[in-house]
């Protein structure tokens, strides 16, 4: 028997539908949460919720769409879980990633599955003493008496420096007296005293040589005497950092294991055994925190039937990744995959549609070809080479169809989802040397694109280094400390309807690099029409490679083949 405590929590989070939905066709089969299109149940229940944020006043946080408000701007991902109670009434669930106004507990929204901020809990203490280390390494590195310890050891070794460079320009000099000597005693000494002079010089040469041996070892004490001096403060700085990163790593564990995921006939895993398989092993950082994982929990705590759910964005997007105020995204895959594929086991869901071939009966038309190499013009949702799952793609086809070719067929790929021409190599020859133009960039590539918004300016370049989102592939983010340098050149063709056209010139070849490029809010802010990652979805991405300049391997002439495309 649920306590009143327990039943008042679950009809407070438990949401009733303001808005009508008799009329909405309930899902055959659950949302696979990594690609969906959001049931319009879901999409009222964003609506609901989204106005619910909007004029709420129960807590304050700065989603940044508001300039005037203060304090750091945070979007935050917000879900929706569309669930049956055991009444058989429909309702909804919400939930958010993370924390919400530096709490974890708000009034209608379902609790984390571990609360970490708890009074009393054992995570505030420990990290109480995480943060005293962290004090104590910020106190000792900022110290004077380190600086001045460093300060010390930096010219004492200087100091030695000068001092044995000068003994021995000082022995390099009485070594060339010593020479001239011995030369003018064997012009003009006799060979007896000769013999006496080169004694005297081996002497005179032992006695440099001792004299450096001794200041050796001088510089050499006081050196160390000086390292030994500052190595004192660093020992008790790398004992602290060392304490501390066990501490960390003992948190960490004790906190992971408080995290217990249920699925539907209320089996429970921790994060440990539900990440051993995967391919780091252990969990990442904040895992169980998304809005997901706690959604399901509280419907199966409470015994209520998932229906279908939905994820979207609040706020201003983050400087690295690419989110749209108010846009629906899928669960993220790092995090979110491994726990959900435990917490959905034995739910009917839709399909992966990852898993189904989207080139089936499509052709792969031959735009250019001669006895060396060939040009096609790749259709959209069309693999370049291979993937895990599919193995239909250009390569296959080109393969199938040059059984005795040689090389890897491939010079260059394009984006499953783009369209455009791509250039194949019949030989190993013929490849290395278009490739060899693409390294040195004399191929020349032009693309196509519409986008889903009006952008300033009639030309001008994009300049964002790209990476890949290690939780959440194959999204791409922009990162300053570990992105590999992207560079994109772009010209205005027209604009119409709210959208505009324009030509793309890569200078680089990143992974989703024009999508990128476009819809980051430091590129031009507007997102491919069609873009499912970066943008909204819709029949196709709107993006087309279509034109290819590159010099003929073998005639040495200058082509140029260009393709409209169908958008």
């Amino acid at each position: 028997m649920r306590s009143e405590q327990e039943i008042a929590q679950m009809q407070n989070c438990f949401r009733t539908f303001e808005g009508k939905i008799d009329d909405i066709e309930l899902p055959k089969k659950f949302t696979f949460p990594f690609y969906y299109e959001p049931h319009p149940l879901c999409i009222q229940a964003a609506k609901e919720l989204q106005h619910h944020i909007s004029t709420q006043t129960d807590w304050t946080h700065n989603f940044g769409l508001n300039k005037d408000q203060e304090g750091m701007v945070i979007g935050k991902m917000f879900g929706v879980l569309v669930v049956r109670n055991s009444q058989n009434q429909l309702g909804y669930l919400a939930a958010f990633s993370g924390k919400l106004a530096d709490q974890n507990h708000h009034k209608g929204f379902v609790p984390p599955v571990f609360d970490m901020l708890s009074k009393n809990s054992f995570f505030l203490e420990e990290q109480e003493q995480v943060n005293a280390l962290n004090d104590k390494i910020e106190n000792l590195e900022n110290a004077l008496e380190l600086k001045e310890a460093l300060l010390f050891f930096e010219s004492e070794k200087s100091y030695a420096q000068s001092a044995l460079e000068e003994q021995k320009q000082v022995m390099k000099a009485e070594k060339q007296a010593r020479n001239q000597r011995r030369k003018e005693g064997k012009e003009n000494l006799s060979e007896e005293d000769f013999s006496d002079l080169e004694k005297e010089l081996q002497q005179e040469s032992i006695k440099g040589k001792i004299v450096l041996k001794h200041l050796n070892l001088h510089w050499k004490e006081r050196v160390e005497k000086a390292e030994n001096s500052y190595n004192e403060f660093i020992q008790e700085i790398n004992q602290l950092k060392k304490e501390r990163k066990q501490r960390s790593a003992k948190l960490q564990r004790k906190l992971f294991d408080q995290y217990q995921f249920l699925n539907k006939d209320k089996q429970r895993k921790g994060l440990f055994e539900i990440f051993e398989n995967t391919t780091n092993g252990v969990p990442p950082a904040a895992a169980g925190e998304c809005a997901a994982p706690k959604l399901f929990q509280y419907a199966f705590e409470n015994d209520l039937v998932p229906v279908a759910m939905a994820e979207f964005w609040w706020g201003a997007s983050p400087k690295s990744e690419i989110r749209k105020h108010g846009q629906f995204y899928p669960s993220c895959r790092g995090k979110c995959e491994p726990i959900l594929g435990h917490m959905l086991e034995g739910i009917e869901m839709d399909e992966n549609p990852m898993l189904t071939n989207p080139a089936t009966n499509k052709e792969l038309p031959i735009v250019f070809e001669d006895d060396y190499l060939l040009v096609v013009n790749k259709p959209h949702d069309f693999l370049s080479v291979p993937g895990k799952t599919i193995l239909d793609s250009v390569y296959a086809r080109m393969r199938e169809k040059f059984p005795n070719a040689s090389g890897p067929l491939i010079v260059h790929r394009l984006d499953m989802a783009t369209s455009g021409l791509m250039l194949i190599a019949k030989s190993e020859e013929i490849y290395k040397d278009l490739q060899s133009q693409f390294i040195n960039r004399t191929v020349k590539k032009r693309y196509i694109a519409l986008l889903d918004g009006e952008i300033e300016g009639n030309s001008g370049e994009v300049k964002l280094p790209i990476r890949v989102d290690l939780d959440d592939r194959p999204r791409q983010l922009v990162c300053y400390e570990y992105g590999k340098h992207a560079h994109t050149e772009w010209e205005k063709i027209e604009m119409k309807d709210g959208k505009t056209r324009v030509h793309f010139y890569p200078i680089t070849g990143r992974t989703h690099q024009l999508r990128v490029h476009s819809a980051h809010s430091l590129g031009l802010n507007s997102p491919i029409v069609g873009d499912d990652l970066y943008g909204t979805k819709a029949s196709r991405l709107h993006l087309h490679a279509e034109k290819i300049d590159f010099t003929h391997p073998i005639s040495k002439e200058r082509l140029s083949i260009q393709v409209d495309p169908n958008f």
